[in-house]
């Protein structure tokens, strides 16, 4: 027995050792395998190590700022800070020196006012359990510079911040459909900022420049292996925009939109002022308009390029050319204004279906007259001979302008009444940086420009200039002749006695143009809609006639006040602006630039300090009360106002009285009297035009003043 459990020890003896030397040829066969081939089970062994021992940072690119034409910034980035905060205790090291947040209730209290959260709030995030860190949910995010100071000047333990870039406009609503926005690509978040609107968007690549890198061998714990080679590609920063947009002009249309939201109700208002001589758009806004920093927009499509309508009446300037380019044209022909009948039974009048009797086409011009667009059609043209020449105009096509979403609008129309239609405006789309195109030809001897609302691209670091845009013509569509005859026909519109647009004529004769009414299309059916103020009523202008330096067009869907009366008004007060601007006035002026201003807080600053600072700064102000200490103000601090505006100081005086608010804005004039404690009531919409308590009245508690309040303008 004993022998033959020796002989079974010996056989289990020899499968071991076969055994091993199998396993010991596997292990020597997988190393020699591992050293020769570069790529194991589908695994490239190369990359893998390389990505193990190899770290690459980002080296972000700075994205470009968008300027005026005058230098103003009116895009660019700034930083942004995201609060954290530090929980572990491991983390401090020094007991004298605490590197994370030791008292959580002091630390609540504190940062809860500037963060704009509870104190319970705050604590549910520095109470959080097993993290090393924690932040503080949207209201930690997006910190500006003013912000971050607060919060590092508590000298809390355990507070950091991370920094990151967000786009900022300094001028608020100010452009905004041109300029767009741009934001991070997800919102609260710190990716890459993304154009998405106007500008922004058209040029995103452009603006964004393009991400460097830096890549170098790390040990284990992931920091820089000394002696090691590094590669580094560095960023290509966003180039800087610089826009056609003269800051001053802007400010100008801006103003008169603000102005006509204050006196009048309409569904939209546009205006666009353009370069006559170069195509140049020189503002352009839409109203009602937002903040791109806020992006509190109501539509997201910018009218000047995206949203064709019947433009109406100013297409009849574009019908004369065709017909006297076509050499059909006799303005002193005459033909019988009122109504016309077609050959289908359709009854198209004038705006007046009375008629002004039998007149000439030149006098049809002046009073718009439907019914002497259709005669001049139906005797000397045909279809054919206005859809090419409106198409020679650039309308039914994209003007290539630099904006995002361009629409082309349509010139369809085949049959009798829709070609009579399509000669003064209805029955065609256009947008209104078609018509400014249009209206190019008027102003420089019959040759079509294209407009154009980026004056350069420049690199930031070499000063380089990338792109240039500058005049471009595009063909001649029209003769001198031509010219010259609609330059007398737009100035007898405008300066001529009782036609259709008086309402716009200046002392000095030098506005001209044409008027346009346009019945808007029911879009759930056939037809129009036949609402009195269901109709968008639209302008085509020159300033001045003598040299034409801007095209105007604008204009106002569903205008309460009447058809032209808002249009109008805004476009005398820019006008206005512009001329002395320009140097134009009738009568000379030293004329200051508008300038913007942030206001910073005066309170309980001494009045004299407050007096000094603003003299020297230019800026106008009114001292209410007489005392030796600024005590309120208004606008109050952050408001951006201009040079053109008047600051309100409310001294510590105890016999403040009633100040005179006539001729201030409802806005101005209520807030002005609400930080004198008086209760105030509005009567009307507008500016004040009578107080109710008159000025000098002692301010008593619970003074209630009644402010009768009447459009700015009564033409």
């Amino acid at each position: 027995m004993k022998k033959k459990k020796k002989r079974n020890n010996v056989k289990y003896s020899k499968v071991i050792i076969i055994f091993s030397l199998l396993l010991f040829g596997i292990i020597i066969g997988r190393v020699i395998q591992l050293s020769t081939s570069s790529e194991i089970d589908g695994v490239n062994l190369k990359k893998l190590a390389a990505k193990r021992t190899t770290k690459t940072e980002t080296l972000p690119a700075q994205r470009g700022s968008i300027y005026s034409s005058n230098g103003d910034i009116l895009a660019q980035n700034v930083s942004s800070y995201k609060l954290i905060a530090y929980l572990d205790p491991k983390r401090t090291t020094k007991k004298n020196k605490p590197q994370h947040v030791v008292d959580k209730e002091k630390t609540a209290e504190s940062l809860s006012p500037i963060l704009g959260m509870e104190k319970d709030e705050v604590l549910k995030y520095l109470n959080k359990e097993n993290v090393y860190q924690t932040e503080f949910g949207s209201k930690g995010k997006g910190l500006n510079e003013l912000t971050r100071k607060k919060i590092e000047d508590l000298n809390l333990p355990g507070l950091d911040f991370i920094e990151s870039f967000r786009r900022y406009y300094p001028k608020g609503d100010f452009a905004s459909y041109t300029i767009g926005y741009a934001k991070s690509s997800e919102e609260d978040s710190n990716d890459l900022i993304v154009g998405e609107m106007g500008v922004e968007k058209y040029y995103d690549k452009i603006l964004k420049g393009e991400d460097g890198y830096i890549t170098y061998q790390k040990d284990l714990k992931g920091y820089k292996i000394s002696d090691t080679n590094v590669v580094r590609h560095d960023a290509s920063q966003g180039k800087d925009i610089y826009l056609t947009i003269d800051s001053n002009i802007q400010f100008f249309v801006e103003q008169a939109l603000n102005n006509a939201d204050i006196d009048y109700d309409f569904e939209w208002f546009h205006i666009t002022i353009a370069d006559a001589k170069t195509a140049a758009v020189l503002a352009t806004a839409t109203a009602p308009s937002f903040d791109p920093n806020k992006r509190n927009m109501t539509n997201y499509l910018d009218l000047l390029v995206s949203s064709p309508y019947e433009p109406g009446s100013t297409m009849k300037t574009f019908t004369y050319m065709a017909a006297m380019e076509n050499g059909v044209y006799d303005g002193n022909e005459t033909y019988n204004s009122g109504v016309y009948t077609t050959s289908d039974g359709t009854q198209i009048g004038d705006w007046d279906r009375n008629g002004w009797g039998t007149i000439t086409f030149d006098k049809g011009y002046a009073m718009s007259s439907n019914v002497g667009i259709i005669n001049l059609i139906n005797r000397h043209m045909s279809s054919i001979m206005l859809r090419q020449y409106f198409k020679k105009l650039g309308f039914g096509k994209k003007t290539r302008i630099s904006l995002p979403n361009e629409a082309t609008g349509s010139l369809d129309f085949k049959y009798e009444t829709e070609i009579f239609n399509a000669g003064f405006g209805q029955r065609v789309t256009t947008t209104p940086i078609q018509n400014i195109q249009a209206m190019t030809p008027l102003t420089n001897d019959g040759m079509l420009l294209r407009p154009y609302i980026v004056e350069k691209i420049v690199d930031p670091d070499t000063k380089e200039i990338i792109l240039q845009n500058k005049k471009d013509e595009q063909e001649r569509v029209a003769s001198s002749a031509t010219i010259q005859k609609m330059i007398q026909l737009m100035d007898d519109c405008v300066n001529g006695l009782g036609n259709t647009g008086s309402r716009y004529r200046l002392d000095s004769g030098e506005l001209i143009g044409k008027t346009g009414t346009a019945q808007i299309a029911n879009e759930s059916g056939g037809g129009y809609l036949s609402g009195e103020a269901d109709i968008i009523s639209s302008f085509a202008g020159l300033y001045p006639k003598s040299n034409p330096q801007i095209i105007i067009y604008a204009s106002v869907k569903r205008p309460t006040a009447g058809s032209q009366k808002p249009i109008a008004n805004a476009i005398k007060e820019i006008v206005e602006n512009i001329s002395k601007y320009y140097g134009n006035h009738d009568i000379k002026e030293n004329v200051i630039p508008i300038t913007d201003y942030k206001l910073p807080s005066f309170t309980n600053k001494k009045l004299d300090t407050v007096k000094t600072t603003l003299d020297a700064d230019g800026m106008k102000y009114q001292i209410i009360g007489s005392g030796n200490k600024v005590i309120k103000q208004s606008p109050t601090k952050d408001t951006t106002i201009t040079n053109k505006d008047t600051i309100y100081l409310i001294t510590n005086d105890q016999e403040i009285t009633i100040p005179n608010v006539v001729g201030l804005s409802s806005k101005v004039a209520k807030d002005l009297l609400q930080k004198l404690d008086v209760k105030v009531n509005l009567d009307g919409v507008g500016y004040v035009v009578e107080q109710s308590i008159p000025e000098g009245t002692k301010i008593t508690p619970g003074l209630e003043i009644k402010l009768n309040l009447s459009p700015k303008f009564s033409a």
